[in-house]
């Protein structure tokens, strides 16, 4: 009884949450971004996918439970491509996205930078967001390398271009702030260049969906056609979460390390004070991408007649599902 509770009947390719309301997607990603998968070993993986393939030719073993199964299905989630069907890389899967992208934050806020290390930190920044953008993109059609690299190129470009010519060069030259405000104030600075910056990277980084379409699935998942109006929506919806990804992550750090470095316990111990900036930022990433990246869920729906005449004369269907990447 306990575990029907928790784990409803077990459906392929599904979430175990309703992805109709935030609450569940919410529930839903926290799963997908678990750092536990992180560790699931190469034979265990195969296990997983082995026991969906059982399940989806109908020759499950006996005894297998639907918690067995939907853990499954969120360790190949978490693992593989949904498109590619191949493994993405540690650093670039989502549930890598935290713990590989913590200390970038963290010297995206470091005090007291220079023109060279503001340039590091958000090439650094930047590239790390090119290859998760890259690889949690929807990729029904191939990427040629060479539009990647225009991309990741482009995208690098303008992050740094924002970060340090829009923004820290004139905070630089604002004679009129104080020494302690100045301070504050280029504490927040990461936020604005990071944000416009995430745009331009989601959008550069993958608009060969934009040129050519993304495939659209009726609800028996069947590709009915490839629509560019449906990849708009995609990269709207996942620019949108990068906007938000990173207000608690860069907004947050600076207003609690103003208060905690005046306490007498980092004014006395000032070794503590990055330890301590650091566990910060891991609180601020473990709440901001859950909440952000459940916006929208990956598996979106939108209405035939929104979208190109001949995919509408392809279905009889009245929505369409696209994956809108993550």
């Amino acid at each position: 009884m306990a575990e029907s509770t928790a784990y409803p009947p077990f459906q392929l390719g599904k979430s175990r949450f309703d992805q109709n309301t935030f609450s569940g997607r919410l529930r839903h990603f926290l799963d997908v971004i678990d750092p536990r998968t992180l560790f699931v070993s190469e034979s265990h993986l195969q296990e997983c996918v082995k026991l969906l393939d059982n399940f989806k030719h109908g020759n499950l073993p006996s005894g297998v439970t639907d918690a067995q199964l939907w853990q499954a299905q969120k360790i190949k989630q978490a693992v593989i491509h949904p498109d590619t069907g191949e493994k993405i890389l540690m650093p670039f899967r989502m549930s890598g996205y935290v713990p590989f992208g913590t200390p970038v934050v963290v010297g995206l806020l470091l005090p007291n930078q220079t023109l060279g290390s503001t340039v590091f930190w958000q090439w650094l920044n930047q590239s790390h967001n090119a290859c998760v953008n890259y690889a949690n993109r929807n990729a029904t059609k191939p990427t040629p390398a060479s539009k990647f690299l225009l991309g990741y190129l482009g995208a690098v470009t303008s992050a740094v271009s924002i970060a340090v010519v829009g923004l820290n060069v004139l905070i630089q030259k604002a004679n009129k702030f104080s020494p302690a405000t100045r301070v504050l104030v280029q504490r927040f600075v990461p936020f604005p260049a990071v944000a416009s910056a995430n745009v331009c990277n989601v959008v550069l980084m993958r608009n060969s969906e934009l040129a050519e379409g993304i495939d659209v699935l009726d609800a028996n998942g069947n590709v009915v056609g490839t629509s560019r109006i449906a990849a708009r929506h995609a990269l709207l919806e996942t620019a949108l979460t990068r906007v938000v990804l990173p207000m608690p992550i860069l907004v947050l750090p600076p207003m609690v390390m103003a208060f905690l470095e005046r306490l007498p316990l980092l004014q006395t111990h000032r070794r503590l004070v990055l330890p301590v900036h650091s566990l910060v930022c891991l609180a601020a990433f473990g709440l901001a991408l859950p909440l952000a990246i459940s916006l929208f869920p990956q598996m979106s729906q939108v209405e035939v007649s929104r979208l190109e005449p001949e995919i509408a004369m392809a279905t009889d269907s009245k929505m369409v599902t696209y994956n809108k990447g993550l």
